[in-house]
């Protein structure tokens, strides 16, 4: 294979990373903390704490999983939180400490929640006291799941500051509904254990299971990617290769608006900035955008990412053109489609282009990105990054030529192990030579570029998050009036995409909303439908099957 991209990267990005700089995620983590421990690490709602102190607190939570809880090497360990102080402790405590983190979406029903920690074999979680209630429900059907630390938005903010953030949050806000968890460990109880108890040293390699992060693949049932601390160091350090040579040498600092638990998130602000003593400020409610936009005026930071959505909303606050760019060296794009539209307003505000990049939850994630000079926004997802392969094939299986349209299929240190407990899966995305099927179509031009030209699979991208079909319909089939049902993809200029339903009922007296109501007891809120439409009775093959491209393209 001949690697044409490479005539195309920016200057001093290597065709190669060193994966074996490091042996695992609590190794980086370790180096950095002791060569950074003045620094800044993490900033939320104003609270700050220095790489010293994360290393400090980790350490204890890592000795709280290992000595009090007693948790056996490899065991998971789930994190159920939006972006807090609290979620780098846990995860570099669990990860250094040899455990294997599990990322919940905290917006889960207890039906999702049930399935993703039953499927993990999770035998412990850190859980957000506002979706308590979500695991309360889940419980009965999770015998393994042994032991339950529940913590509040404001335990790490300081006593004065803290109090008063429960208090609102609790009592004037009303966002904790009530809940029972009995043998529940509040997070500051497990801490103050951990601090007393020596942490064991435990060897982590390559080869062992850094994050089981969940997707939806093309059954629609949700299935763990496992993630080595090969794959994740590998993709911070080819994500490293790429920026470094557009970031000046002092400190950076990050704004990490999309959720810790997300992929994009997770490698490209939580760990490749960890690398370079990085300063990451979380922000816990981006929707809040005349809030978000207010915190992003006390910063000067130098680089952000996000998804379209969040890009447009920021771009259509009066307020976002205020805030002081000066700083900024780049913005990342990923997790949907940048729209050149939203692209070209950005520079036009910040002075900055919107760059965009590409990757999978099984690429850890990165496996494209446009080089950070580019003039112009371009419609392409990048060019392959360091020590990636990307090679467009058809349905046999055989390499296209340029300008050719055919699966994107990826090969790196990066590319996941398989899906966890599913090898019959894991055989149908991988091809014999080590490529991973992606599901996405995608031409690459005469300069390396890749373009998306569609999905091959029938998944909707709502907001940067996958959205499968399969669940919709298994949900919206379980209302008692409903006797065929289909899911797809519209365009919608929030989100990119919404879900639209197509119903066959028996019983005509049922509206709308009712099967909205019953979708959002069952479905996170991004997968709800926001459309439904009735019908007599839906187009077939002549096997039966339900013709969702023809529904789709109807709507």
């Amino acid at each position: 294979m001949e690697k044409i991209w490479l005539r195309s990267y920016p200057q001093d990005v290597p065709e190669f990373i060193n994966v074996d700089e490091f042996q695992s995620l609590g190794q980086l983590f370790e180096q950095s903390c002791a060569q950074y421990r003045e620094r800044v690490a993490y900033i939320n709602m104003g609270v700050g704490i220095t790489y010293g102190e994360l290393d400090r607190l980790s350490r204890d939570f890592a000795a709280y999983l290992q000595g009090a809880l007693k948790l056996p090497q490899g065991a998971r360990v789930a994190l159920m939180m939006p972006n807090l102080l609290q979620y780098p402790v846990c995860m570099f405590g669990a990860l250094r400490a040899g455990y294997v983190v599990v990322n919940c979406n905290p917006l889960y029903t207890h039906r999702e929640l049930e399935h993703q920690l039953k499927d993990a074999g999770a035998e412990a979680i850190v859980i957000v006291e506002n979706f308590a209630q979500t695991l309360q429900q889940a419980m009965p059907q999770l015998p393994q799941l042994k032991h339950v630390v529940v913590t509040s938005l404001g335990d790490m903010l300081g006593l004065a500051k803290g109090t008063v953030v429960n208090f609102v949050v609790r009592n004037v806000k009303k966002m904790v509904p009530a809940w029972s968890l009995p043998g529940h460990e509040k997070f500051k109880a497990a801490m103050a254990r951990g601090k007393g108890v020596a942490l064991r040293p435990v060897h982590i390699g390559h080869d062992d299971i850094a994050y089981l992060q969940y997707t939806g693949g093309t059954t629609g049932v949700a299935k763990g990617a496992m993630l080595l601390h090969r794959n994740i160091i590998a993709n911070l350090q080819q994500a490293h290769a790429w920026i470094e040579p557009f970031l000046h040498k002092d400190q950076q600092l990050i704004i990490t608006a999309l959720p810790l638990y997300h992929i994009f998130s997770l490698t490209a602000n939580c760990l490749t900035f960890l690398k370079i003593g990085a300063t990451n400020v979380l922000i816990t409610n981006p929707r809040d955008i005349p809030g978000f936009v207010k915190e992003l005026g006390q910063y000067k930071f130098t680089v952000i990412t996000g998804v379209n959505t969040l890009f447009n909303a920021l771009l259509n606050n009066p307020d976002f053109a205020k805030v002081d760019f000066s700083a900024l060296r780049a913005a990342l794009g990923g997790g949907m489609a940048v729209q050149k539209a939203v692209a070209q307003k950005w520079k036009q505000v910040t002075g900055k282009p919107l760059i965009e990049a590409y990757g999978l939850t099984e690429t850890s994630p990165a496996a494209t990105i446009n080089p950070l000079d580019l003039p112009e926004f371009n419609g392409a997802i990048g060019l392959p990054i360091s020590s990636t392969e990307i090679a467009i094939r058809d349905d046999q299986g055989n390499d296209l030529s340029i300008g050719q349209a055919g699966e994107i299929c990826i090969r790196g240190p990066q590319v996941m192990k398989g899906y966890w407990q599913r090898p019959e899966e894991t055989q149908m995305v991988f091809y014999g030579d080590g490529f991973l099927r992606t599901g996405d179509v995608g031409v690459m031009d005469e300069k390396g570029f890749v373009r998306i030209v569609d999905r091959k699979k029938d998944m909707i991208l709502v907001s940067g998050f996958n959205v499968y079909p399969n669940e919709v319909e298994a949900v919206v089939a379980m209302h008692p009036a409903v006797v065929e049902v289909a899911a797809v993809g519209v365009p919608d200029e929030r989100s990119g995409e919404a879900v639209k339903v197509f119903v066959v009922v028996k019983d005509k007296s049922v509206t709308k909303e009712a099967i909205i109501a019953h979708c959002k007891e069952n479905l996170t809120g991004y997968k709800v439908p926001h459309l439904v439409e009735f019908r007599d009775e839906l187009p077939k093959t002549n096997v039966g099957k339900i013709l969702r491209r023809a529904l789709k393209e109807a709507a």
